[in-house]
């Protein structure tokens, strides 16, 4: 009869609080519709791991079923990197072809990255060994790629450079994604006036060749490849899904990875992220300070997007909307959709969704590349 209340008696406040947490999550998810593709399976995944004597994580010795995917999945990078296969296959670069200068917004959208390393870095010397056990520039990267608000570069960094808050790193990655349309608003509405938020755009619907839509993804696996050879699990494997995109030759397996990988995967993820909050690993400073830091980041990468914007223009006669800026980061489409219902809210008639598509695919690349060179560079810097 005892058995019957042994998880009753293991269980601790610690637990209820990660109940409530999962489901906070479930709730943004069902409620407002935050990515409930990734934010549901998440929160379910949280109450799972935290329920007292739960055999998902482990079986008399045994490895339970989350562990399984967790070390199948997340420990060798698999479910990442099948993400971002899913994520080519979905991106149109047309957009970007037609308007080439948006390259320049992805990559100065990727400044909050940097800043909030430099930052983490200036705090933990200020007050040595007091912000995280084991401080160092790699834990602060892992937490500054946060602010491309790219879930599976997210991952890849902290897997390798701070597997100890993989958990709060994904979560934070993740809940700040969906978050998109509540962040990023007060931040344009802070750094642009009504008149600039209302300037109108040409776009030019210039014809791309298929050639060209073929080409540019093997181009920037090979250069990307060369320039961060770390990179090219991320770069390449997104670039082969767009690939089999604009191919023209493989349509049953662009529509696979859109749809059926895709959907698989992300729910696969969502779980397997969840199990990663356990009471006792989650439920402790480090996580707030790194959802602080993951909010810092986030905010400076669409103020460096809408800076840039704005600094440019003192040199061009015909003006850019600096709310392109803000679409620069990694979250596609969501701040694309943002930056367009802004626009329109100001005036009805101004439709710059073209415009903030390219930069938003930017922001794809930008996000990708720049956890490249972190991977790269970081190793070189702690040596």
């Amino acid at each position: 009869m005892e058995q019957l209340f042994l998880g009753f008696m293991a269980l601790s406040y610690k637990n209820i609080i990660m109940f409530i947490i999962g489901a906070v999550l479930i709730y943004l998810a069902v409620k407002k519709d935050y990515e409930p593709m990734l934010l549901l399976p998440i929160g379910f995944g949280a109450i799972l791991v935290n329920i007292p004597l739960s055999s998902v994580i482990s079986y008399e010795g045994e490895p339970g079923v989350l562990k399984v995917l967790f070390d199948a999945g997340i420990a060798t990078e698999l479910f990442p990197v099948l993400i971002f296969i899913a994520i080519g296959a979905m991106i149109d670069f047309t957009p970007l072809f037609k308007s080439p200068v948006m390259i320049f917004f992805g990559a100065a959208a990727q400044f909050g990255i940097f800043a909030t390393i430099i930052a983490a870095i200036a705090l933990d010397s200020m007050f040595p060994n007091q912000i995280f056990p084991n401080f160092n520039l790699k834990v602060a990267s892992a937490i500054g790629i946060i602010g491309a608000a790219d879930g599976p570069t997210s991952i890849f960094v902290a897997q390798k450079f701070a597997k100890d808050y993989l958990g709060p790193i994904t979560v934070a990655a993740y809940s700040y994604m969906s978050l998109v349309p509540i962040i990023q608003p007060p931040v344009i509405s802070l750094l642009t006036t009504r008149k600039e938020r209302m300037i109108r755009m040409e776009y030019k619907d210039a014809r791309v060749s298929k050639s060209v839509k073929i080409i540019f993804p093997i181009a920037v696996t090979i250069i990307a490849g060369i320039v961060a050879p770390i990179s090219v699990p991320l770069v390449g494997l997104l670039m082969f899904g767009n690939l089999i995109r604009e191919c023209g030759v493989l349509e049953r397996l662009s529509n696979s990875a859109q749809n059926e990988l895709a959907n698989l995967v992300t729910l696969l993820l969502g779980v397997t992220i969840g199990s990663t909050m356990e009471a006792d690993k989650f439920l402790r400073r480090e996580t707030l300070l790194i959802l602080v830091m993951g909010l810092v980041a986030f905010v400076f990468d669409t103020a460096g997007g809408i800076l840039f914007a704005k600094f440019i223009n003192l040199f061009l006669k015909s003006k850019i909307n600096p709310m392109i800026g803000a679409a620069g980061i990694s979250a596609f489409p969501m701040s694309a959709r943002v930056v367009q219902r802004i626009a329109t809210r100001e005036d009805p008639t101004n439709f710059i969704l073209m415009q903030s598509i390219s930069a938003n695919v930017s922001g794809q690349l930008g996000s990708i590349i720049a956890g490249g060179m972190i991977l790269a560079l970081v190793p070189l810097l702690v040596k």
